[in-house]
């Protein structure tokens, strides 16, 4: 780990080594902390001694809650358990017994979070008070994350600091201020990326809310001044549909945690030419892989099989695999825990195709469409839809077939007033246009049978196209 914060001990040892702690926050909607208060205060006080060696499970609300607690606990806390704030109340048993949660920090009461059993609990909120209390690191913190995008139980993914912090150059230094932002909850491993940056690399962090619209968030980061900010390709579609788009402006674009194709690259590039366009590849068992900085979808060819990397990566069976430090330690709760093969890599079960000298993502293994037993991916027909110049985002799925067992249809938001340029037969023409750019690239099983014209499309916690 190229990290000085593993050197330091923890994340709070970290910050009171740094310096300019006054003009660095982290701020929510309603509420904003320096993260010097941070450091000659605390959030939990004389609580904190309570929570020293134990296996906590921050379940709050509020992100900013989370934030502080995040940073008080590592190196105290035997393990923090970061709960999304989406958790169904009956996975609460189910992940208090399988972390061995002893201790809940929470802005919530105890019923709330079917925490009433638990040895230790602490109500928290973002007030720091100035108070004397023994912040020394006694310990390694496991950091237990759920994975994203799972039905039923979770599963729950430990990591250390060390290996979420890998792909992180600490204490860069930037000729101005950096203000970051995500559409991520920080719970969720592209969210608690984006917190470790702007932790370890000297800048501030402005949290965005579940409650706040788009065009709310993005006001708002423009007035708190964010320079950098993060978000799945679906954030940034919604973002681009947006009447608040002028507002902002940024000097840093990442996305990441979908297929990130050309036609949200060029979107975006138009529409902030000063920035610049990065995509990511990252998985919570897998940590980040490469990020990418060309302005073109997909990753060169030459980054697979390259010897003497930290991150090494690897086709097979037309999956990407990945073996590197940043890689969890393992799942909790099933018999075997292991995540990676015998060799050390992690099936990411997402599927490449090489053309030329790049390799461009087609879908997920576990999403795939039967067509009369082809295998249909709907990511790979997204993308040539998104290509259409009225069509903002879409969503593919299968619909049940007596004759083929599934045929292919789409939901399509369109740009606004596209359906204009297709003259007085609007929706119809526009359709009929979308099919036919589909099939002059598609094989035939794989065109749409139907396209529905649709004002939004639902975006998950996680910030991807739901699917289900």
């Amino acid at each position: 780990m190229n990290m000085a914060a593993s050197e330091q001990g923890s994340l709070w040892s970290w910050l009171s080594a740094s310096g300019h702690l006054t003009q660095r926050s982290l701020r929510s909607v309603d509420a904003s902390v320096t993260l010097k208060d941070l450091v000659e205060g605390s959030t939990l006080g004389g609580r904190l001694e309570r929570l020293r060696g134990r296996s906590v499970l921050i379940a709050t609300k509020d992100q900013l809650t989370a934030a502080l607690a995040l940073i008080e606990l590592d190196g105290i806390a035997r393990r923090l358990v970061l709960c999304p704030p989406d958790l169904p109340r009956e996975y609460f048993p189910f992940v208090i017994s399988t972390a061995g949660v002893d201790a809940v920090v929470s802005d919530r009461h105890a019923s709330e979070v079917e925490a009433a059993d638990v040895q230790c609990f602490v109500q928290s909120d973002a007030k720091v008070a100035r108070v004397n209390c023994d912040r020394r690191a006694s310990q390694q913190t496991e950091w237990i994350l759920f994975t994203s995008g799972t039905t039923g139980a979770p599963k729950l993914v430990l990591h250390t600091l060390s290996s979420l912090a890998g792909p992180i150059e600490s204490g860069r230094k930037s000729v101005a201020p950096v203000v970051w932002s995500t559409f991520y909850d920080i719970r969720r491993y592209g969210g608690l990326q984006i917190f470790l940056r702007a932790i370890l690399q000297g800048g501030s962090l402005v949290l965005s809310s579940a409650q706040e619209s788009v065009g709310d968030f993005l006001i708002r980061a423009a007035t708190e001044g964010v320079t950098h900010i993060s978000g799945t390709p679906s954030h940034w579609r919604r973002t681009l549909m947006s009447s608040s788009i002028d507002k902002f402006s940024r000097r840093y674009i990442r996305l990441s945690g979908e297929i990130v194709d050309q036609a949200i690259l060029d979107n975006l590039r138009s529409s902030y030419p000063e920035a610049a366009v990065v995509h990511a590849f990252a998985s919570t068992e897998a940590g980040v892989a490469f990020e990418v900085r060309d302005g073109l979808a997909g990753f060169p060819a030459k980054l697979i099989g390259q010897p003497g990397v930290d991150v090494e990566m690897k086709i097979q069976a037309g999956s990407l695999r990945i073996r590197s430090p940043r890689t969890a330690a393992r799942y909790l709760g099933n018999s075997s825990g292991k995540l990676a093969d015998d060799d050390g890599f992690v099936d990411t079960r997402d599927l490449v195709e090489l053309r030329g000298d790049r390799y461009y993502f087609v879908g997920r293994f576990d999403g795939v469409i039967n067509v009369g037993g082809l295998k249909v991916y709907p990511e790979e027909i997204e993308t040539v839809i998104n290509r259409h110049p009225s069509v903002l985002m879409s969503l593919v799925k299968g619909r049940r077939s007596p004759i083929t067992g599934s045929v292919v249809t789409a939901q399509v938001v369109v740009k606004p007033r596209a359906a204009w340029s297709v003259g007085e037969a609007g929706e119809e023409a526009l359709k009929i246009n979308i099919l036919d750019s589909c099939r002059a690239v598609l094989a035939p099983y794989k065109v749409p049978a139907t396209i529905r014209f649709v004002p939004c499309l639902d975006v998950s916690a996680s910030g991807k196209l739901a699917r289900l």
